[in-house]
């Protein structure tokens, strides 16, 4: 488990640093004179076609139905593992953390809606403030070496984990339209198909791979966001073979450095990208930039820390130990790093609203993770101990 949680956490610091100058790159485009180029070349068509089969999108969509498939495949695969066998495998590793999640769900959506709740067409994006980034709140933290407890990594990794698994929930409940029967019907056959693969103890990764195209196509096709097909066959892919090896670990190691250096960078690089031509001061005052700014600096921490609080106090879980509140208050505030999951929320709540809405949300998500990190990080220097006191390392 120690190794485990080393080894994402290596990575996971690294990619935050590669996430930040593909954010930098992705700002830097969308304000200069490429700044046409840079959004020719996310508007570039691209078509897969197979007989009747008619899949047409622009570059930037395929980035996000596509590529982001696979990151919400490593998710699975993590939230699996976490749940059968890691931090979240009994209820009193998982009672901390869960709370925290839940809290830290709640609270950023109502921050939202308090600035957004008397107009239909903003209320829609609830859920942005609500996701917390873990490439990002890691890499931040690792900055700080060993001077971090490994019991507060887990609780972050844990916490940030169960806080993805709410998104899934919310993305396939609330940002699901126009379902096609018939594309459900093709779907629910393909994860019929895996289950009984699973059963049969099948643990080749090739059949597992190849029905989820199918239902990946099959999803897409049937208005519910085509990512929630990754973090099926993660969970029909066994964790355990009957000679107690893990082909959703191997696959789970195999998709971690694509999706570090890659698919988050790429994603990061097509939808950062926000122009400040038609930006000014006033625009920090829009319903949707301050919602969003809100529930990720005040919403995140103060939910996550009243639902902590609440828990401990009445017993239903218990601090980790060697850590104080005085630790897990800057680790609340470095959940308000929102970027990844909430830039993709954004783009599924304002698709088919006014351009102007995305770029208030980008500018609400890009302001007030920028500001968590940052706060977070000096807090949570402040309270750790100095180099040398601290000897545990992860």
């Amino acid at each position: 488990m120690e190794r485990a949680i080393r080894n994402f956490v290596s990575q996971e610091s690294a990619g935050g640093i590669l996430l930040m100058v593909a954010v930098a790159l992705a700002m830097l485009l969308a304000n200069s004179p490429l700044a046409d180029l840079y959004q020719g070349f996310l508007s570039t068509g691209v078509q897969l076609r197979v007989g009747e089969l008619d899949i047409n999108k622009p570059l930037l969509l395929w980035i996000n139905d596509g590529l982001m498939a696979l990151f919400f495949l490593l998710i699975g695969l993590e939230v699996k593992r976490e749940l059968l066998e890691g931090a979240l495998s009994s209820v009193a590793k998982a009672s901390l953390p869960s709370f925290a999640a839940i809290g830290g769900m709640v609270f950023p959506a109502l921050f939202y809606l308090a600035f957004n709740y008397t107009n239909p067409e903003t209320q829609v994006g609830w859920a942005i403030p609500a996701a917390t980034d873990i490439a990002f709140a890691l890499g931040i933290m690792a900055l700080l070496g060993s001077r971090v407890p490994v019991a507060l990594k887990v609780f972050l990794l844990a916490l940030a984990i169960i806080d993805d698994l709410g998104v899934i929930v919310i993305i396939a409940l609330f940002y699901s339209t126009d379902l096609s029967m018939m594309s459900l019907i093709i779907a629910a056959v393909s994860i019929v198909l895996m289950v009984a693969l699973n059963r049969r103890g099948v643990s080749a990764i090739t059949p597992y791979a190849l029905i989820g195209f199918v239902l990946w196509v099959a999803v897409l096709k049937s208005g519910v966001h085509a990512t929630l097909a990754g973090v099926i066959i993660a969970f029909c892919i066994p964790l355990r073979d009957k000679a107690g090896a893990s082909p959703s670990g191997r696959l789970e190691h195999k998709l971690h450095p694509w999706s570090t250096f890659l698919i988050l960078p790429v994603f990061a690089f097509a939808n950062a990208g926000l122009s400040l031509t038609n930006m000014s001061f006033e625009s920090f005052a829009e319903p949707i930039t301050l919602g969003i700014m809100m529930g990720l600096m005040l919403g995140k921490p103060i939910g996550v820390l009243l639902f902590s609080y609440a828990a401990v106090k009445l017993k239903l879980a218990e601090l980790p130990p060697g850590i104080g509140w005085s630790q897990i208050i800057p680790v609340a505030v470095m959940c308000g790093i929102g970027f990844t999951m909430s830039v993709f929320i954004a783009s599924l709540a304002f698709e088919h609203s006014p351009a102007a809405y995305g770029d208030y949300a980008r500018l609400g998500i890009l302001t007030g993770s920028l500001f968590a990190a940052l706060i977070g990080y000096f807090w949570l220097a402040k309270v750790l101990p100095k180099t040398g006191e601290n000897h545990e390392t992860i």
